[in-house]
């Protein structure tokens, strides 16, 4: 048995003691290195969620504010035979190009006479391909 009064250790002593630390330190090691791995993959999955959440709320702001003007469109198309793109534009709050994807969407067509340059829309059940003007 060693003595532990503070004495003069054997090199046995002196070995186990060596040996015990590098043991320590190769488990803290690992250990530093498991928590740093479960750290990175509990970072890299909330990154993605947060992103997934993001997008989710963005497409669903943009799906409300789509539909509201799908179903004002409609109501205008309804009103009248013919409207000018420019108008519903306007009306809508929307630049042409997703006044025309909507305006497909809610299935309505662009008329194939125009007037004074002006691109006019109605709706397909009031105006049918077959019957064109």
């Amino acid at each position: 048995m060693a003595d532990y009064t503070g004495g003069p250790c054997t090199v046995g002593e002196q070995i186990i003691a060596k040996e015990i630390a590098e043991q320590v330190i190769r488990n803290t090691q690992f250990w530093i290195a498991i928590v740093g791995l479960i750290g990175t993959l509990f970072g890299a999955a909330i990154a993605v969620g947060g992103n997934l959440l993001l997008h989710w709320v963005q497409d669903r702001k943009a799906s409300d504010l789509d539909s509201a003007r799908i179903k004002l469109l409609t109501q205008m198309l309804d009103s009248r035979d013919w409207r000018k793109l420019s108008t519903l534009s306007r009306v809508v709050g929307a630049d042409d190009d997703t006044t025309r994807r909507l305006l497909i969407k809610l299935g309505a067509r662009g008329s194939e006479t125009t007037k004074i340059g002006e691109e006019l829309w109605g709706l397909i059940t009031k105006h049918p391909l077959d019957q064109i003007e």
